[in-house]
């Protein structure tokens, strides 16, 4: 993605995904982009942000913790965490946050 998507008014969610990749691809582009036509099926999703440099940021949006908690146990979502953690990860953390307020330029 290289585009800020809109989101609707707060409150919202956000989960955010920090991770350190291994430097082979090894399938990584095809699953991350399955990930999020996955995700955007799924109801209370709002979209999607990403960035990768040699730190990788991917920020997905939601409308309340039942989506959340919903996307957490998608099947196909469990399958790509776990060849994640095998494959393509050095490391990862996952942050949730409630969006209290947001503005833009």
């Amino acid at each position: 993605m290289s585009q800020i998507i809109d989101t609707p008014k707060p409150p919202y969610y956000a989960v955010i995904f920090t991770s350190k990749k291994i430097d082979e691809d090894k399938g990584y582009s095809k699953m991350a982009d399955r990930m999020v036509e996955l995700a955007s099926q799924q109801d209370g999703f709002l979209g999607v942000e990403s960035a990768r440099e040699d730190l990788g940021i991917t920020v997905s949006y939601w409308k309340d913790e039942k989506s959340i908690i919903n996307w957490k146990a998608n099947l196909e979502h469990q399958s790509a965490q776990k060849i994640g953690k095998e494959l393509w990860y050095k490391q990862y953390k996952v942050r949730i946050a409630k969006v209290e307020r947001d503005y833009e330029f």
